[in-house]
Parts: C-alpha cells; structure tokens; sequence
C-alpha cells in the first residue's frame, strides 16, 4: 500500500512514512494510492465481534505488515484498554430509528482519543525503530489539542507543541492542555482563530529546512494515520444495526471534515452507507457548499461549540480529489483560488458525485440549546453542544427517510461544556473522576502573537530535535 498527495507533485510513501511527515512536502494531503476493500463475509462478520478485533481486520491493510500483526493487535488492545466502556464506542437510542454513537468514553473525553491513542504507539514506535526525534506541531479547536497531549506525554522520542485559539475553547479543554507538566509538552495560547492556527501549521509544513531541521510531525486530521482509525466505529456501529444487510445513515458534527471523512473512506471499503449527513453550526461553509456549489470563507463567529468554528476544512480537499477523478492540477488549481480569493466554484460534476454521498444542515445557537433541552427531557440523556447540532440535523433528516437507521455521532461528553449543557437544562454534567481535580491543577501556557515567526522561534529555542540538529546529532 502506497499513499501520494493530493496536489500531484510528491513522491509516493509508505505507511509509516505518511504517518510520521502528516503533510505531504508539495502541501498535499496523504491518500491511498487504491482504497482497499472488505468482503461482504468479512462485514457480516463483524456483529458481535469485539472493537479490537474490527479495528485489526479494518486497519490492516493500510498498514502492510508494519508492524507486524501480533505487534499491531499488542497495540489496539493498549490504546482501547484507555476508553472506559468495553465497547469502546457504544451505541445508544434516543428515538425511533434514531441514535447517538458515544465517541467520548476516551481519556480526555473527545472522539479525538479513538485515533490519537493508537497514533502515539504507532508514531512512537516508528520513531525508535528508526532512532529518529520528531516535534510535533498540532493546531486545535479544542479537542485535538488535548488528545493528542495526553497521547503523547511523557514520550522520549517527540515534543509536542499545541496551538489553540487563546479565549475560544472551554475551560475544560483548556485544562485538559495546560495542566500537563510533562516536559515535552507545550501549550500556546493564539492570539487569533483556529483558521489561523492551522494555516500557520501548514506554512511550516510547506518549509522544507523547517521540517528537516525539527523532524516536524503532525496530528491534526491531516494526518491520514487519524483519519483511517476513525473508520472503525462507522464498521462497528452498522454491525449492531444490521449491516451490511441493511444501509445506515450517519450526521456527523463537522468542523475540519475528518470525522465524516471517515465515513466515506467506510463506504468507498464495502459498507452499505445511506447518505452521510454533515452537521454545521452557524459557521455553516460546508452546508453552504453542498447546498450551493460554492465554497466561499467568511468570519469565524464564536460559538457554544467551538471544535466546529471552523472555516477552511482541510479533509474536504481528500473528498475534492475524489470528486475530480483524482485530478490533482485540478484541485491544485481550486486550492490556488482558496488562497487568493477565499472562494471557489466546485465544477458541476464534482458536486454531482459529492451530493450522491453527501447531505448537509445547519444548527444555530437557539437550536443547539433546544435541542439540548429537549433530548434531557425526554430521555434523561445530556448532549454537548456539537452532539446537539447533530442531532437537531439528524431527525430533520430522519423524516426524510425513516425507515433507514439514523447514527448521530456524539463527540464530547457534556461535562466539556458545563456551561451550555447548564444554561439549556438546568442541571450540571459532572466530570468522570479522573478528571475530578482538573481545576485544581496549575496551568501552564504560553501566550504568542499571531506571528508565524514568533511561534517559529518560540518552538526551536525548546524543541530537542532542533537542538540535536544545531549540534549536528
């Protein structure tokens, strides 16, 4: 299995090799060369197996053999012994035909851990076998950041460092960043949106002697490696309702197009998906897309789901390449016009094939806090603000097609957003107890300027790669 970029002018790359450069050198995105695919005897299979298991059976071919299968199955077992429910992403019923799939049974709470967990062992792994320092540079709307800090702490061989929004996350999501004092973890305060954040990330990226001499890695959802793993709960949430005899509808709260990435990647391996439903809140860029053709950037407006302020989704140029045939100067030409003009027209055909697996809605603030409110009163369950977007999307979806089983993702507990799950039902979600004294804990956190040089010099005065690199180790 071999991976080459979406913008056509990298060489192709293993696995491992995908894994640790993130992005590609060209400013591309990592893609499979050939999608594999999974035998309906295998899908049938998958009812009643455990989330390991499905994991080895879905993943591996991405993989080829590196590392080996026992190695590989050592490590899935350690990333899901993390969750703390045993099905790891457990489905739960809120209506008719009608469910939520909680993603956020993790360490820090968040889907994000689904793939960050494994991630780390497979990076650190790749990085002793080849004796190699990597710093990695991550930019977040919340839950990425935290995720990936906890995933990695503490390792000797990477340096993290977390750029997020300073005052546009929730103060647990901070905490969950700024309360680590392990030495290889740095939190940096933006001082701008997370548009800024990744579009710094990527500008170092595309700086050759930057990358070589910090041994630069990335973990946001440009990352193929993140992207894969989260097609595993797509596999095992049909499983439980009847796939692959029966089709499955899924709403996904979307932000950097990632998550419902995943689901795509799911159906284009074999499994029977109705229609993949991206859920926006008022930054609504992707419904606006679907809806009119036109992906066009405006403001960012702060909501109460943050991890979705989001206006330049990165995973949507994996989807535009597809759409394009796999036209790689076609889409470096639509990027070209993102960066001039902040907009483009995506050409009729493209649209076409992107509407046939694609649908969208958006979910406004009033909407988000009723829909919190009334899921409480009627089932007793607490929502997040971003499950809340997709689920309001999702029934109104639903009546479209009730007969098809509908699967809202749940991508946060409650207890990540105190605040916003109080003000619409009156009640409080309390955090699991290993996060009881997170407001105890000091924080630690350095506050830049939105200047790609100052986080530049801020990063190589503390990364030990650099440092090994200046001395010629």
């Amino acid at each position: 299995m071999l991976y080459i970029s979406t913008r056509g002018d990298a060489p192709k790359v293993s696995f491992t090799q995908a894994l640790l450069a993130g992005l590609a050198p060209d400013g591309g995105l990592y893609v499979p060369e050939q999608m594999p695919a999974l035998s309906r005897k295998a899908l049938l299979g998958f009812a009643g197996t455990p989330y390991v298991d499905v994991a080895q059976a879905v993943l591996s071919p991405f993989l080829d053999a590196a590392p080996p299968a026992a190695e590989f199955r050592a490590m899935l077992a350690a990333a899901y012994a993390t969750f703390r429910h045993k099905a790891v992403t457990p489905l739960v019923q809120l209506d008719d035909n009608l469910f939520v799939l909680e993603l956020f049974h993790g360490p820090t709470l968040a889907f994000k851990d689904v793939a960050m967990q494994l991630l780390a062992r497979l990076m650190d792994r790749a990085l002793r076998e080849k004796g190699q320092r990597a710093t990695i540079i991550g930019a977040t709307s919340g839950d990425t950041g935290a995720a990936a800090i906890e995933a990695f702490r503490g390792l000797e061989q990477v340096d993290v460092f977390i750029l997020y929004p300073h005052g546009r996350v929730s103060d647990v999501q901070r905490r969950q960043m700024t309360t680590v004092n392990d030495d290889n973890i740095h939190a940096i305060a933006l001082e701008g949106t997370f548009d800024d954040a990744q579009a710094m990330l990527k500008s170092f990226f595309r700086d050759k002697p930057l990358r070589e001499k910090l041994g630069l890695s990335g973990v946001n959802s440009i990352n193929f490696a993140r992207v894969a793993a989260q097609t595993v709960y797509y596999f095992t949430a049909a499983a439980v309702l009847g796939g692959p005899l029966r089709p499955i509808s899924f709403t996904v709260p979307t932000g950097n197009f990632g998550d419902i990435l995943a689901g795509y990647m799911a159906g284009q391996m074999g499994l029977p998906i109705e229609k993949l439903v991206v859920a926006t809140n008022s930054n609504d860029i992707l419904a606006r897309a679907l809806d009119t053709g036109r992906y066009e950037v405006r403001g960012v407006h702060a909501t109460q789901s943050p991890s979705m302020d989001i206006q330049v989704s990165s995973n949507f140029e994996r989807l535009l390449f597809d759409a394009l045939d796999r036209d790689s100067s076609a889409l470096r030409g639509l990027m070209a016009r993102l960066d001039q003009s902040g907009a483009f027209d995506i050409p009729a055909r493209a649209l076409k094939k992107i509407r046939e697996n694609f649908a969208a809605g958006a979910t406004d603030e009033a909407q988000t806090s009723a829909e919190i409110a009334r899921t409480y009163r009627e089932t007793g369950i607490l929502l997040d603000p971003h499950t809340a977007v997709a689920v309001h999307v999702a029934r109104k979806k639903l009546q479209e097609n009730p007969h098809v089983p509908m699967v809202a993702l749940a991508t946060a507990h409650p207890a990540k957003f105190p605040d916003a799950v109080r003000a619409a039902t009156g009640v409080s979600a309390p955090l699991p107890a290993h996060l009881a004294d997170l407001f105890e804990k000091p924080e630690r956190f350095d506050i830049l300027p939105n200047d790609p040089q100052a986080v530049q010099t801020f990063i190589l005065a503390r990364a030990r790669a650099a440092t090994l690199a200046a001395h010629g180790g």
